[in-house]
């Protein structure tokens, strides 16, 4: 099964095509003078129940424990959220929105259909050749219908155009980069960012670097227009964020070798 998933990106809609970064002029309202914080503190308490920290510094959300109530907590604070009045947000904390909307709606709908061996499996998308739940409208805020997808190409990419942006928003597999622990807010947003990028990069499933060869995580071909355009700009940006024992192993290297994802469910 583990092969199975591994190669799912062969073939799974978001690894075929990477969507690409759409403005959407509709979500570019913001209000720098407003004081509005939004509560986190549901998200925040499912958060410390259920992600635990596993193998490979692999963040693990431990689906199958998950109470009825807790569930139905966890969909009754998106309706919470949705109903929010985002428009009318400092763009700090529409970005905070945002990120831990997309993390939320990830997981609810991982729990509908559990279940699953992979997020790729649950085939909610419109279309024949589509797959997984990125394209499929699953909430409705300010009175329009979104989709993950919408939220992290029509929203969180265009409006911040900041490559660190994939280092938040997580998909539910192994591949990604962990969810984090906390929710995101306008005043940690910065330094969760950077270490989002630190941790991701120099873990296996970020960038390796083997008797001279780099193999990288599928996200910097699926968006190397965020990275550089290139492969250099790619391996720059991994320079960037390398830790020491990284930083030497990339020394000399121009090119990618491979590029790897593994579509495995985050689950314990």
């Amino acid at each position: 099964m583990r092969l199975v998933v591994l190669l799912l990106f062969l073939v799974a809609g978001p690894a075929a095509a990477a969507p690409a970064a759409e403005p959407w002029p509709l979500w570019e309202r913001h209000d720098e003078s407003s004081r509005q914080v939004v509560d986190q503190a549901p998200w925040a308490r499912f958060l410390r129940t259920y992600l635990t920290p596993g193998a490979g510094g692999v963040a693990r959300v431990a689906y199958a424990r998950v109470t009825p109530a807790d569930r139905q907590a966890l969909e009754a604070d998106l309706v919470r959220l949705a109903a929010s009045p985002v428009s009318t947000f400092t763009r700090a904390e529409q970005r905070a929105y945002w990120t831990n909307l997309y993390n939320q709606l990830t997981i609810v709908v991982v729990l509908r259909h559990m279940p699953t061996p992979s997020i790729t499996s649950i085939n909610l998308s419109p279309g024949l050749f589509s797959s997984g739940p990125w394209d499929a409208k699953l909430i409705q805020v300010e009175g329009t219908k979104l989709s993950l997808n919408d939220i992290e190409h029509r929203i969180l990419r265009p409006i911040w155009r900041d490559p660190r942006t994939h280092y938040t928003v997580n998909c539910a597999s192994i591949g990604c980069p962990n969810l984090a622990g906390e929710p995101y807010t306008a005043a940690n947003m910065a330094a969760a960012l950077d270490r989002g990028a630190r941790d991701y990069v120099n873990s296996p499933r970020g960038a390796s670097v083997q008797a001279g060869r780099l193999t990288a995580s599928k996200i910097y071909d699926w968006y190397q227009s965020d990275f550089g355009g290139s492969e250099r700009g790619v391996i720059a940006h991994l320079k960037q964020y390398a830790g020491p024992e990284l930083a030497r192993s990339l020394e000399g290297v121009s090119t990618v070798r491979a590029y790897e994802y593994d579509w495995a469910l985050n689950a314990p």
